[in-house]
């Protein structure tokens, strides 16, 4: 999966993303990222969706396409695929309007395309846990998208079994590297340790710090925000087996991973998800923050490098020592791409268009790419404006 190209389709006019190793998207809210992101999902995984929906006894069949529409993208979304939404995966054959919907809602007939491919984390993570009791697939109505059900369901089965029913989640034996763990620790957990306490009758996760234990509703934001993400590595990362079997999937696609976390924090981030890279998973990330566009902007660049001087470079970016577990991470780094796009308003409600902003040159003549897609304007023109004022300071 190379491509894949969306016209027509809700505010979106036309996206054209070619996917690299990473690739970031960026705009501002509602500018069509998650309906982008939501309809390759279902393009590509159209089997496990529809699969997974007839499991818990939703209406699926090729006569009721607009039920199953709306079962996916959430209860009013039925008619957002119109005669003029049009659909290429890898420069493929085109699919659009009625040809397009009757695909999406019928099943493919290869064996293979049973297994789900994207691993997709939404944006709405926190909602698939509830008072530290990660909720099942049938706790959501149809309002909410499939994306974030499936996500919940999929966390409820790894705190269930996949993880080897284990008394702590965090750190945690066997998951992360040893680094990345205290990484994590430093900038998210401070010490304390994340335990499932059994005592209520329900597994609920709960943070174990001096000696008392924190209900999840009392943790800070970034900590409740971060803990859906952190289950998410835990999937895709150690030997796959029979419950979470993490070789089935090709493409991790990751909404806002920088949600209520400190800029060191999401550091932390950034380096899991290039051991993500490493693994072989092509990730797809959406954000509002400029930290991924720093290391996106900086790899670029430094990429001009010899091979061992981009990777000196890169240890010192994270300041991480040569030799450690961390340090692996950059052994093949230097072989990977970096796509950035921008998801564009059009003027007077013209629609939402992709520009490409990959070079994310801040002295090209092109506004767009300069400011990253708006992410630095502020930035620049605080400087500028200092600048002009400094000597009445």
């Amino acid at each position: 999966m190379n491509s894949f190209r969306l016209e027509s389709f809700g505010p979106i006019k036309k996206a054209d993303i070619r996917f690299g190793d990473l690739t970031i998207l960026i705009g501002p809210q509602a500018s069509g990222k998650s309906l982008f992101l939501e309809m390759f999902k279902l393009y590509v995984d159209r089997n496990h969706v529809l699969e997974t929906l007839k499991k818990y006894n939703y209406i699926v069949n090729k006569y009721n396409s607009k039920n199953i529409i709306e079962a996916y993208f959430g209860e009013g979304m039925g008619n957002i695929i119109t005669s003029t939404t049009k659909v290429s995966l890898d420069n493929g054959q085109e699919n659009e309007g009625k040809n397009l919907v009757m695909r999406l809602s019928t099943p493919a007939s290869l064996e293979k395309t049973k297994s789900e491919r994207i691993f997709y984390v939404p944006a709405q993570r926190i909602m698939s846990i509830d008072d530290g009791r990660t909720k099942n697939f049938m706790e959501f109505d149809i309002s909410t998208p499939y994306v974030l059900r499936n996500f919940s369901e999929t966390m409820r089965i790894l705190v269930q079994g996949g993880l080897g029913s284990p008394e702590v989640i965090f750190p945690m034996k066997n998951r992360l590297k040893g680094q990345m763990k205290k990484r994590i620790n430093e900038s998210i957990f401070h010490g304390s340790r994340v335990v499932l306490d059994v005592e209520s009758g329900q597994r609920k996760m709960k943070l174990e710090t001096a000696g008392a234990l924190i209900p999840f509703m009392a943790w800070s934001a970034g900590q409740k925000e971060f803990l859906p993400l952190l289950l998410s590595f835990y999937c895709l990362s150690g030997v796959p087996n029979k419950i979470m079997n993490s070789g089935n999937y090709s493409t991790v696609i990751i909404e806002e991973p920088e949600m209520g976390l400190h800029p060191r924090a999401i550091l932390s981030i950034v380096l899991q998800i290039i051991d993500l890279m490493k693994a072989g998973y092509r990730v797809i990330i959406s954000t509002h923050s400029t930290i991924l566009l720093e290391f996106s902007w900086a790899f670029n660049i430094l990429r001009k490098l010899e091979c061992s001087d981009f990777r000196k470079a890169m240890l010192d970016l994270f300041e991480v020592k040569d030799g450690s577990t961390v340090a692996a991470l950059f052994d093949s780094l230097y072989s990977k791409k970096i796509n950035t796009y921008y998801f564009s308003p059009g003027r007077n409600g013209g629609g939402v268009s992709s520009i490409d902003i990959s070079s994310l040159d801040a002295g090209s003549t092109n506004d767009t790419i300069a400011e990253w897609g708006g992410l630095s304007s502020f930035s620049g023109r605080a400087n500028d404006i200092v600048l002009k004022y400094s000597e009445l300071v």
